[in-house]
């Protein structure tokens, strides 16, 4: 079946509530292993069939965020999802507590049960209508955005294609062109700092009804991080600062120098070339095109994954009016289905979609082949950002697909970016532990911290005088800070595996494919930790990781250097 063939029905989710917490007394008064392991079962697919439709919906409705039906439908899954929650928490608890846990540990992984272990303390009936708040906040907030339509060059555009031209040559288009979307975001300011201070309070509320001082223990059990801490974090914070930010300044003073600017601005960091970007200069299908023969010939496994993902049309990216912002890939569970969704816009980073999101794509497709329960197809989020960040660095020797005499110049912009894009990202995560260790930090109060920092941790950046984001409102435009606390740390620790991956195929590209593949057949059938010891990768947060690491790039830039 094609994508556009599935099915989407609304669930009925106090009868499917009422079926898992039958399949849970079941489970509890279980005599044999074989009881216990077929009520497991039963509940895994009512978990994937609820899963399912509130993905094809929530797909749906961000390819369209006006479509009538799939709001009311989002709306409905918004308020009730914590209900079905609430049962499957029920039979969490059952689950680790079952007589017969370590014989379903062989059949499951330990840490099928240790993800359902921090569920049971992330969750419980009491924060239900908390969560539904903060469901809605997201919706709205997304909806918000792609509400966006700003005239420019003769055009009404979303915010997606404005990105176009802040890779233009002329300089006073790039500015201009930042005006207008800051004119939208300014618009829109007050809504967004309202639907931010609910999500604060909100979660923060959360934390407190189950015990926690604040959000930060409480997000990161939520993101089921079993392996590390906030303490932990901060550390590798401090070497993103010694090892990392010296780089990047470099980096952006030699593109400086490259362009001939002395007054490098922000809107500036997107050009990196006198005679501009990287440029595909192909549509849609040239790049799909491209993207085939290059997984074609990286494997005949990456061969059969995008040939699937083609003839079953489980890709959606060109942007669109009303269509929500941004990219990602999920999973439609009963169909064994990854899904790529994303908003082409004629940069080169259409075709890091290609390699990033189908690196997910990629893990899930396989994990699903290997591993016994959806629950662990995906590993905790930092090291799902491994196999997209890799992928990225996999594509490197077949760029002339996509870019023909342009693909050493993506190489260069490629890496330089990934590394500058390190510091921007603890940024975010220093910021959003601020947010919550101080939940009554006012509006202000928290732009004031971003502000500095920003200085902190991209000194390089100079608003050029722009009153939006000299106040600190710049981050209104990371979603990911509304929709998922403490996320985006995880794509700086991805990096910074993924740069090993990268330092490795070098060496011995038929070493580093095995590793990487080993990886995507593992899943999150361990920890985070404990996947980059299966594969020998080296740990991000132990002193010395990144700065050897980073030692290495900058020689290597500079040999990729146009």
């Amino acid at each position: 079946m094609k994508f556009s063939d599935y099915q989407y029905e609304r669930p009925d989710v106090e009868h499917l509530a009422k079926e898992v917490e039958a399949k849970t007394n079941i489970l509890i008064e279980a005599k044999t292993l074989e009881e216990a392991q077929q009520a497991v079962k039963e509940v895994i697919a009512i978990g994937d069939h609820f899963g399912t439709m509130a993905t094809l919906c929530s797909i749906r409705n961000s390819i369209n965020t006006v479509d009538e039906f799939y709001e009311k439908e989002t709306e409905y899954l918004d308020e009730n999802t914590p209900k079905f929650n609430n049962a499957t928490n029920k039979f969490s608890k059952a689950l680790v507590s079952s007589k017969f846990r370590k014989e379903l540990e062989e059949i499951y992984t330990e840490q099928f049960f240790t993800q359902n272990e921090l569920l049971m303390k992330s969750f419980d009936e009491k924060i239900m209508e908390d969560l539904v708040e903060e469901a809605k906040l997201c919706t709205e907030y997304s909806k918000l955005l792609a509400s966006a339509k700003i005239e420019f060059d003769g055009k009404i555009n979303n915010l997606s294609q404005m990105v176009v031209y802040a890779n233009s040559l002329d300089r006073n288009i790039r500015r201009t062109a930042e005006l207008k979307k800051v004119e939208f975001m300014e618009s829109i300011e007050a809504q967004v700092d309202e639907i931010y201070d609910k999500l604060v309070k909100v979660r923060t509320k959360m934390a407190q009804k189950l015990g926690y001082k604040n959000y930060v223990d409480f997000g990161y059990l939520r993101l089921g991080r079993s392996d590390y801490n906030s303490s932990d974090v901060a550390k590798y914070r401090k070497q993103v600062l010694d090892y990392v930010v010296p780089i990047a300044q470099r980096i952006i003073d030699q593109q400086a120098k490259r362009l001939g600017i002395t007054d490098f601005k922000h809107y500036d960091i997107p050009v990196f070339y006198k005679d501009g970007n990287p440029d595909h200069k192909k549509d849609k299908d040239a790049l799909v095109a491209g993207a085939s023969q290059f997984y074609t010939q990286l494997s005949k496994e990456t061969k059969e994954f995008f040939s699937y993902m083609q003839e079953y049309e489980l890709m959606d990216l060109e942007t669109k009016p009303n269509k929500a912002g941004g990219g990602y890939c999920t999973m439609i569970a009963d169909y064994k289905a990854p899904f790529i969704f994303s908003n082409f816009n004629g940069t080169m980073g259409d075709v890091d979609v290609l390699t990033h999101e189908a690196g997910h794509a990629f893990e899930v497709y396989t994990a699903a082949k290997y591993l016994p329960v959806s629950d662990i197809y995906w590993p905790t989020l930092e090291a799902c950002e491994i196999h997209s960040m890799s992928m990225e660095f996999f594509a490197y020797p077949y760029m002339n697909y996509f870019f023909e005499t342009d693909a050493k110049k993506y190489r260069y912009k490629h890496l330089s970016e990934a590394i500058t894009f390190i510091p921007y990202g603890v940024c975010v995560d220093e910021f959003q532990h601020y947010v919550y260790e101080n939940p009554e930090a006012t509006p202000v109060m928290r732009k004031e911290k971003w502000h500095e920092l920003e200085k902190k941790y991209t000194p390089w950046k100079d608003y050029d005088g722009i009153a939006y984001y000299e106040a600190g409102n710049y981050w209104h435009r990371q979603g990911h800070i509304f929709s998922n606390a403490f996320y985006y740390i995880d794509y700086t620790l991805a990096q910074v595996c993924a740069f090993q991956f990268f330092l490795l195929d070098r060496q011995n590209h038929k070493e580093a494919w095995e590793k990487y593949y080993a990886l995507c057949k593992l899943g999150g059938s361990k920890s985070f930790l404990e996947l980059l010891k299966a594969v020998d990768l080296k740990n991000p947060f132990v002193e010395g990781t990144l700065k050897d690491t980073m030692l290495k790039l900058e020689d290597v830039l500079k040999e990729l250097e146009v």
